[in-house]
């Protein structure tokens, strides 16, 4: 008994002084912030009724609900597809761009999602850019 009071103090501590901690899935929000999805700590995506639709690796690899690779994020931001072309990139700041290296949206550091024009068009807080940009700006899932 003593020892599982012990792990619950020790788990209350790590969510009221560690706040960074991804516990569960963060939900993707329209621009209405409307549920339209979620993605899990552990890079399961989700769709608005909670079936997992895809997933991405932690190196980065991004597969479909059937487990079969459809793309890929490098450490510096580029997202590929299946053959491995560059179909866009996400830079440090935020800003998302195509192929072409033109931007096609931005992802604020509060999760906000913007369309090239600044408009809001949906909301990921808690989530990776890289993977933001993913849900919202390339074609996956």
């Amino acid at each position: 008994m003593k020892r599982l009071y012990f792990a619950f103090c020790i788990f209350t501590i790590m969510v009221l002084f560690v706040p960074n901690i991804e516990m569960s899935a963060q939900t993707v929000r329209n621009s209405s912030y409307s549920s339209i999805g979620h993605i899990d700590s552990d890079g399961t995506i989700r769709n608005s009724s909670y079936s997992t639709i895809g997933h991405i690796d932690s190196d980065g690899t991004i597969r479909n609900s059937s487990y079969s690779t459809i793309g890929h994020i490098d450490s510096d931001g580029t997202i590929r597809n299946s053959s491995y072309s560059t179909i866009g990139h996400v830079d440090k700041d935020g800003t998302v761009r195509n192929s072409s290296y033109s931007t096609i949206g931005h992802i604020d550091s509060d999760g906000t999602v913007r369309n090239s024009s600044y408009s809001t068009i949906g909301h990921a807080n808690g989530i990776k850019r890289e993977w933001a940009a993913v849900w919202f700006f390339f074609d996956f899932f």
